[in-house]
């Protein structure tokens, strides 16, 4: 199968970790020779209840029964899309009521740059130097990371950058910016908080020159930060949000949440000013809705944070230099690449799943689902502190 993977399916990188999978459950990966991997990553922040939870096994199946894609977004009313959305307005401050759904973060993001556009009537986009929104032109645009754009340029035009956590850009941001976009915890950087209520000022400069705030909750959404979405740490109520990963248990999905007055002015001027054929898909609805529920109705979103100091407590050792995030959205800041790079490929033999960071080459990410148990975290900072004890001698 590997020989055949490499042929007939499009490739991202020269080295694929390649593991054949058999099945998953749970906090494991099972591959093909029965092995099973405890899983620290959870399909890159996506699989917030694991893998094949039985509640959103269960809501896929019914619904599958009963109908899948009928009609494209927006025309026919399908009951688990209203009713997500619905229940999803409910967590959310106002005026965060009214949600688009399509089919995954990049998509969502580049539905808020054009909601931002058409709703100001402006084109400057400003966003975050290292920032990672997707790969789509309009997300890739917005990238802060000229290695991963030069390759494709021309790209969208207008776009400026800031440094996120540096006050004294926000001067850049004036009344010609259409929209700021910010990670609320930057991911790809390296798992980097907002210092001295950055945030909030960030909110503030934009409010006072009329420009949107976009708050990208692709990574620390659907409390992977101890809260359902990581802004509620922060004091920032941005005018369009975008979600997206851990929405749905593992099923394609993204979404952006706004006003429903800014989201009219999607409907006319033109109309379809915003279409997709797949986006509210009843499946994945009914994926979200098991999700959302499990989430808000049980302990697991208060408890990241105690799992997070389980973390900490455990991964100490002089190789690591910082551990940086929030709850189980975390980084191991190694000593040097090629430490971090040993450290996952070591313990992907050893049967755990640890992976990079985009733009950070000494980090490592730890983003296990939700439901990861205390039992698994400990045995799974013993790996790594035995492949660390290794690569010390």
């Amino acid at each position: 199968m590997k020989e055949d993977f490499l042929k007939y399916q499009a490739q991202t990188s020269p080295h694929p970790l390649a593991l054949e999978v058999s099945h998953a459950k749970g906090s494991y990966i099972y591959d093909t020779k029965g092995n099973a991997h405890l899983d620290f990553v959870a399909g890159v922040s996506a699989c917030t209840l694991g893998h094949c939870h039985p509640k959103v096994v269960k809501a896929i199946q019914e619904q599958a029964e009963k109908y899948m894609h009928v009609m494209v977004y927006g025309e026919y009313i399908q009951e688990p899309a209203v009713e997500y959305t619905k229940l999803l307005a409910k967590y959310l401050p106002a005026p965060l009521q009214t949600t688009y759904l399509v089919n995954s973060g990049t998509e969502a993001m580049e539905g808020a740059l054009k909601l931002a556009r058409r709703s100001t009537g402006r084109s400057q986009i400003i966003a975050a130097k290292r920032a990672y929104h997707g790969n789509t032109m309009g997300s890739l645009s917005i990238m802060g990371y000229e290695e991963r754009k030069s390759a494709f340029r021309p790209l969208v035009p207008d776009v400026g950058y800031l440094r996120f956590n540096h006050e004294a850009d926000l001067l850049k941001i004036t009344e010609k910016t259409a929209a700021v976009v910010l990670e609320t915890i930057q991911g790809g950087a390296g798992f980097i908080l907002p210092h001295n209520n950055y945030l909030s000022k960030v909110r503030e400069r934009c409010t006072a020159v009329g420009a949107m705030l976009i708050l990208d909750e692709v990574q620390p959404g659907f409390g992977r930060t101890g809260k359902l979405f990581a802004f509620e740490h922060f004091n920032c109520i941005p005018d369009i949000l975008v979600i997206g990963k851990g929405m749905a248990g593992g099923m394609p999905v993204g979404a952006f949440v706004a006003s429903q007055k800014l989201m009219l002015t999607l409907q006319d001027r033109p109309k379809l000013g915003h279409i997709t054929t797949f986006g509210g898909n009843p499946v994945i609805a009914a994926a979200s809705m098991a999700t959302l529920k499990e989430l808000t109705e049980t302990n697991l979103i208060a408890d990241t944070l105690e799992k997070e100091l389980l973390f900490r407590s455990i991964l100490v050792h002089p190789l690591i230099k910082e551990i940086r995030g929030k709850g189980l959205m975390l980084a191991l800041i190694m000593e040097s690449e090629e430490i971090t790079n040993e450290l996952i490929l070591k313990c992907t033999k050893n049967g755990l799943i640890l992976f990079w960071l985009l733009f950070e080459p000494k980090a490592v990410r730890i983003s296990p689902p939700l439901t990861i148990t205390k039992e698994e975290i400990t045995k799974g900072c013993n790996l790594i502190l035995e492949v660390l004890n290794e690569l010390g001698q």
